[in-house]
């Protein structure tokens, strides 16, 4: 019954997610509401963490089953992914390298004015 609260807890938070996404006309999946929703909740203790750590501990745990049906999914688009496989990975390349260079000026700049101080 406890994990029975604690998923209808976490699923409320989606489900006021997937309302926002529909309300706000703005490009955001209701995947990053739900984790602002629920990082606020967490922070400002509206929602105590005891009250949804046993399920959230139990979804972890069993994240690899929720990747099932993408993967197959892909795996039946084959086709259609080897005509794009070129710019699929000059894209990831391209932003991987983008995204390392950004997240070393930041610590750079972040360790820069602790030093300062």
């Amino acid at each position: 019954m406890k994990y029975i609260k604690q998923l209808t807890i976490i699923l409320l938070v989606s489900l006021i997610a997937e309302v926002m996404e529909y309300l706000i006309p703005l490009p955001v999946s209701a995947s990053v509401y739900g984790l602002a929703l629920m990082l606020t909740g967490l922070i400002l203790h509206i929602i105590p963490l005891h009250k949804v750590e046993g399920a959230a501990d139990f979804l972890v745990e069993n994240m690899s089953l929720m990747f099932i049906p993408p993967v197959v999914g892909i795996m039946a688009c084959t086709d259609e992914l080897k005509q794009m496989a070129l710019p699929l990975l000059l894209a990831c390349f391209i932003t991987t390298v983008i995204i390392m260079g950004v997240t070393g000026r930041v610590t750079q700049f972040i360790v820069g004015k602790r030093r300062k101080k």
